[in-house]
């Protein structure tokens, strides 16, 4: 008997989960409406799962599987406009983003569950500090040794989704000179970074017991990698995207990834590559800095030029591998947003520069959040 047994599931198959900011409507700073704004939405009748992060602060949205990008981006829309209605009712805006660009953490609460409560305890500071905002991107496997492989090839491509994702510039009040800064309270935590250099679902399962016989974890949870295997659900899930700040930019990213695990699996997974582990920090960090305008070494060629080139290459070799014309139609918005160089963050910089205060920039991204503008780049 397997110690962590994987679900197998149709490869290629796609799920998307996103983070919100709950803010309130005087001056746009987060606030503790989770819980009310749960209650309401409990009794709303909707696809996917609606559910509490962390802090109080913060809201879960979740898809059920899918097989089309058309199919995601219906459900991501009916998903917002039911927590929308109801933070209406109770004068609450809804952001996307990866970062709140003003809140302090100390002024944050922990939302009421065990796990929460014991990852507090654990984390200190650090688990008010989390309250940061994601979009995870799971993709169905047949197997755990797919799995396995697949995270190791998608390795690569974790600085094009980071950059495509990216909308955290401005933390504490501050432009950061990053372009999505969330990533930096991830890596504070100790299981942070990516999976190590297993070859196998079996070489997986013997490292996991390692961990938690050495009582460093105790289940899959307790792994913050960038990309890691998600076995009770059949899936990869990769954890690197920012939240983007409308839900057509969260399904065209869901698309890509769908259609870049078609491309690897069809064109052969290969081994591990001790290479592309060597320079995985340095394009991360630069993709995190610089978002479109970052550099990029390619560990197999061993040279180093422009994301942006790569990011279009890939994204033209990846197109045809969709599921459906309104996957392939996104990831040519995807491409034109890289040729533009347009990006969430710049959308946000742009928007300080207009109004000159961060509270009428996160105004803006409740209106953007909530009336479905596809390009949210200026």
């Amino acid at each position: 008997m397997t110690t962590l047994p994987f679900k197998s599931s149709e490869p290629a198959t796609m799920g998307v989960e996103l983070e919100l900011q709950i803010v309130n409507r005087r001056d746009f700073d987060l606030t503790a409406g989770a819980p009310d704004l749960l209650r309401l939405v409990e009794k709303q009748k909707h696809p996917g799962e609606i559910k509490p992060e962390i802090t109080e602060s913060m809201l879960e949205i979740s898809t059920s599987v899918h097989h089309t990008h058309a199919h995601m981006l219906a459900e991501l829309k009916t998903l917002r406009d039911v927590v929308v209605r109801q933070a209406d009712r109770l004068n609450l805006g809804i952001a996307g983003g990866g970062a709140h660009p003003f809140q302090h953490w100390n002024d944050r609460r922990i939302f009421s569950t065990p796990r929460f409560h014991f990852l507090s305890e654990l984390y200190g500071y650090l688990a008010k500090q989390f309250t940061v905002f994601g979009q995870h991107i799971h993709v169905g496997c047949e197997s755990g040794d797919q799995a396995v492989r697949l995270v190791h090839a998608f390795s690569r491509y974790i600085p094009h989704f980071i950059a495509l994702s990216a909308s955290s510039p401005y933390l504490q009040g501050v432009d950061t000179a990053f372009d999505s800064a969330r990533l930096n309270s991830v890596n504070a935590f100790p299981l942070s970074g990516y999976m190590p250099a297993v070859e196998s679902w079996e070489a997986f399962e013997a490292y996991f017991d390692t961990m938690r016989g050495l009582q460093v974890v105790g289940s899959m949870k307790d792994f913050y990698w960038d990309i890691r295997p998600k076995p009770e659900f059949g899936t990869i899930e990769v954890r690197v995207c920012d939240t983007p700040l409308t839900v057509e930019r969260a399904a065209a990213l869901a698309a890509f990834a769908q259609a870049l695990a078609r491309w690897l699996v069809d064109t052969g997974l290969r081994p591990h590559q001790p290479d592309l582990y060597r320079v995985y920090g340095f394009n991360r960090f630069l993709a995190c800095r610089f978002g479109l305008e970052a550099e990029f070494i390619d560990a197999q060629t061993r040279e180093k030029g422009p994301l942006k080139a790569d990011l279009l290459r890939t994204l033209g070799t990846v197109r045809n591998y969709s599921s459906d014309d309104s996957g392939r139609d996104a990831i040519d918005w995807l491409r034109g947003m890289v040729e533009r160089a347009s990006s969430d963050s710049a959308w946000l910089r742009e928007e300080y520069r207009r109004h000159l205060t961060l509270s009428e920039v996160v105004r803006r991204q409740c209106e953007l959040w909530s009336t479905s503008v596809q390009d949210s780049a200026a």
